[in-house]
């Protein structure tokens, strides 16, 4: 390597360090950014200790509800944690690294969790094969890290989300999880909700009411499973209630856009006929 080779090389370092070193400080959006990533990794070690205790004790393992709900907790905290991100972030100041912050918290928390979740829910069974249940959470996570990265690169031209954002998805897997015991047709419906995921249906983005609406959801459900978490019991019923209103959710968007776009084509080619 020659003189020159060597100074510039030494200048790109410079120049590639420089900035860092001035930049950046986290902004109260990353705050929140950080605390979703934080939330996620907290789920999977709630979930993680409910196994590692149950092989302590030399047991079957068998997931306690408890620890699912404090998992789905800690999950629907980072979802308001990544609700309130972009909101700060247009209200006060956002930096520079903001945007990759984001997208690196919801892969924790709404791609590794929810697939972790799916691991401990059906592969200490034999009512499922471990391989299938393994590639439904993997498909999950997969699915998951796509999203993200399409919908840093695209863009659609009505403003709203192509697919199943991730956090509604992270939630629809939980919902499947909390309804349903371990079994073919369930991890089926977990591979559908990764295929919605990376599908072109197009969801409407929470703005104005809809963003209060989405937030008063998230509110109640985590009112619901504070109270599963201390009276199991008892909280049986509006869980499966939030779970189901979940699901419902999730699978009537798409056939609502698919009856709005077949009745827009029919009005094109009524206007065309006249």
């Amino acid at each position: 390597m020659t003189t020159a080779d060597a100074g510039s090389w030494q200048a790109e370092e410079e120049e590639t360090r420089g900035p860092v070193g001035k930049a950046f400080r986290l902004s109260a959006a990353d705050s929140l950014s950080l605390g979703n990533a934080l939330c996620g990794f907290l789920a999977v070690c709630v979930l993680a200790s409910s196994a590692i205790q149950s092989l302590k004790d030399g047991g079957e393992f068998t997931p306690a509800p408890s620890y699912f709900a404090t998992a789905v907790v800690l999950l629907l905290i980072g979802a308001t944690c990544d609700l309130f991100d972009g909101l700060v972030a247009r209200r006060f100041r956002a930096s520079a690294m903001g945007a990759e912050l984001d997208n690196l918290a919801d892969v924790i928390s709404f791609g590794f969790a929810p697939a972790f979740m799916v691991v401990i829910w059906g592969g200490f069974t034999d009512k499922v094969p471990f391989v299938a249940v393994v590639a439904a959470a993997a498909a999950v996570l997969v699915a998951g890290v796509v999203r993200l990265a399409r919908f840093a690169c695209v863009k659609t031209k009505s403003g709203d989300f192509m697919g199943l954002p991730i956090p509604m998805g992270a939630m629809t897997v939980i919902s499947i999880v909390l309804l349903f015991e371990p079994s073919i047709y369930a991890l089926l419906a977990v591979l559908g909700v990764a295929w919605l995921m990376v599908s072109r249906i197009e969801y409407p983005k929470p703005k104005g009411q809809l963003a209060a609406v989405v937030l008063g959801w998230i509110m109640v459900n985590v009112a619901f499973l504070t109270f599963w978490v201390a009276w199991p019991k008892g909280g049986d019923l509006p869980i499966m209630i939030g779970a189901s209103m979940q699901i419902a959710l999730v699978a009537a968007i798409p056939l609502r856009m698919l009856f709005y776009k077949r009745a827009q084509r029919r009005e094109a080619e009524r206007i065309i006929s006249n």
